[in-house]
């Protein structure tokens, strides 16, 4: 019988554990880790994040620092305001929500954070050190989606060591890191994106497949073999035929009907990578504290 990987319970748990050991910090030091949580304009998705993101934290005993900026602030004005919160000691973590207006660069915005405040694992220093760890060390800031992820297989109880493990996408956020996390549990790893060739029969090998690539439902069921674990980071809006009516829908890159039949684990859309991604960078920012008060 397939498993549906149930990613609000597994998050929820995550929380859990980080309340409890803030609490116990808090006992210890007397604080409490602080995340600087930035938004640039009003785009509706935006404010979502924000809003759920900003509930989950001080749900865990993490406190806000909210700035939220006009959709006409210059990017200088928005690096100072970055470069205050680096030199903040309430600031552990900085979080920039994305997307930023067009007239600002997204990579010299992430740049311009304090490497030990960088709550999404996004800065160069840490993609670095990703690379570079031979293991997946409590003490990185790891990208959240990616790190949300392999939590999610870890808690399947199954050996990873030599499982061939497909990731179809390569972005900065996702794909890369991704692979790199995988490669750590001594997974053999191959990464693929939309234009590889022979994609479906590429990903028949796969013991673990993450899709991760943006295009609704592309992972169909005969793409996959029978056992094989699927992990959906696709999140993708579409209209479909329900009950006779055309409504909006989420569905992820995965075709899960298909999937679910054949796979031995499965994540949801939604309610499966989603809401680790919030729970990682509650983690990512409790681990700047630590890092911090060492």
């Amino acid at each position: 019988m397939t498993k549906i990987i149930d990613g609000k319970l597994i998050a929820q748990n995550l929380r859990d554990d980080l309340k409890k050991e803030i609490s116990q910090l808090k006992e210890k030091h007397n604080k409490v880790p602080g995340l600087a949580v930035v938004q640039v304009g009003n785009v509706a998705a935006s404010s979502v994040y924000v809003k759920a993101k900003t509930k989950s934290a001080l749900e865990v005993g993490i406190s806000i620092i909210d700035h939220h900026l006009e959709d006409k602030t210059t990017q200088e004005e928005l690096i100072s305001l970055i470069h205050k919160l680096n030199n903040q000691e309430n600031v552990n973590g900085i979080l920039v929500q994305l997307p930023l207006p067009n007239h600002m660069n997204e990579q010299t915005i992430l740049d311009s954070i304090d490497p030990s405040k960088d709550a999404d694992g996004f800065h160069p220093l840490n993609v670095g050190k990703l690379s570079i760890s031979s293991k997946n060390d409590d003490n990185l800031l790891i990208p959240c989606t990616p790190y949300g992820c392999l939590i999610m297989l870890k808690g399947l109880n199954i050996d990873l060591k030599g499982k061939h493990a497909i990731v179809i996408g390569r972005s900065n956020i996702v794909g890369k890191p991704m692979a790199q996390l995988l490669l750590k549990e001594s997974c053999t790893v191959t990464i693929a994106h939309s234009k590889t060739v022979n994609l479906p029969e590429l990903c028949n090998e796969a013991d673990i497949l993450v899709a991760a690539v943006g295009r609704p439902e592309i992972v169909r069921g005969n793409w996959i073999k029978n056992g094989a674990i699927i992990i959906d980071v696709g999140i993708n809006r579409i209209q479909k035929e329900i009950n006779g009516e055309i409504k909006n829908k989420l569905v992820g890159d995965v075709s899960f009907s298909e999937c679910e039949k054949k796979a031995s684990a499965i994540t949801p859309v939604p309610g499966g990578v989603g809401p680790m991604t919030i729970s990682c960078l509650l983690r990512n920012t409790t681990i700047a504290f630590k890092n911090s008060i060492k």
